[in-house]
């Protein structure tokens, strides 16, 4: 069964309801931080939701691509290019943007990412597998 978005959004916007909340979210805590909020990038969007819908698919869960691309590997595919610095967090399970946002803030690793200064650009992706699981995927650059 194919994974589906979590959420339908309004015309005009990159992603779902779901992606653009996280984004505003992330946005939120990057401007406690001092940085400038990040842009939710197409072609990012693309890579993250790709990898999201690949995770719910084919139910693994990993930076790693079942195939062994990688997050760059992805982000190049999706016709993302240039940039000074990328990364990506993935999580499975929350079922909201907050509690998404709350795991990630509360891992250093991954709170380092969104808290990360030079990035300018987002990408996230939801995907929920036919067991109502939802896998996400946050692609950041620099750009």
């Amino acid at each position: 069964m194919k994974p589906t978005p979590t959420a339908t959004s309004p015309g005009g916007t990159v992603g779902t309801a779901d992606e653009n909340e996280v984004v505003r979210l992330v946005n939120v805590e990057r401007a406690k931080g001092g940085c400038q909020p990040l842009k939710h990038d197409a072609q990012l969007r693309k890579a993250a939701y790709g990898h999201s819908a690949d995770m719910a698919d084919q139910d693994y869960f990993s930076h790693t691509s079942k195939d062994g691309r990688s997050f760059m590997d992805r982000i190049r595919a999706a016709g993302f290019t240039g940039g000074s610095g990328w990364a990506e967090n993935i999580a499975a399970g929350q079922k909201t943007p907050a509690s998404v946002m709350s795991s990630w803030m509360n891992s250093a690793g991954h709170k380092a990412n969104i808290m990360n200064c030079k990035y300018t650009l987002i990408g996230v992706g939801a995907a929920k597998n036919s067991g109502g699981t939802i896998y996400w995927t946050q692609n950041f650059a620099a750009k």
